[in-house]
């Protein structure tokens, strides 16, 4: 199945921003640069980020984005849902209309699936995403942290 690059990039950028956010707030031409989305995507998801209370913007010279809640309280799922956007396995979209009108014989396969991959992404918080790329820089040694979006939409 497929999530676009919609949710990807909210995710990407939502983890750039609790990377790099310690020290003052972050521009969104900063995670354009460190991440290679184009700025004016990343203004509409940032939009609708704010909209969700995930992110808050302080405007003026130095401003920029801070996270609108500690990195343990925002859920991956919290992200996705800001922007949209959801993996849907069932091919009616849940509405159980998949086979002329009705359920389809494997309706609740595809749907106990999505219900598992929103599960699997709620119970894993901006916070967990930040410790792993935390530790895996210490195992490689590398600086300065930066998370590369990845362009393709292939879910993992």
């Amino acid at each position: 199945m497929r999530l676009s690059t919609k949710g990807r990039y909210a995710v990407t950028a939502m983890l750039d921003l609790a990377l790099n956010g310690k020290n003052g707030p972050v521009t969104l031409a900063e995670i354009s640069e460190n991440q290679g989305i184009s700025l004016s995507y990343l203004e509409q998801l940032f939009a609708a980020l704010r909209n969700k209370d995930l992110v808050r913007g302080v405007r003026g010279p130095g401003g920029g984005y801070y996270l609108g809640k500690s990195a343990d309280e925002i859920s991956i799922a919290n992200i996705i849902c800001a922007v949209d956007e959801w993996v849907e396995f069932t091919r009616c979209g849940g509405r159980q209309n998949c086979s002329g009108g009705a359920r389809c014989l494997t309706h609740t396969l595809w749907d106990d699936l999505s219900s598992e991959i929103f599960n699997f992404l709620a119970n894993i918080s901006l916070g967990d995403l930040v410790r792993r790329n935390l530790n895996k820089s210490e195992e490689s040694e590398e600086a300065p942290l930066t998370v590369v979006g990845d362009s393709s939409s292939q879910a993992a």
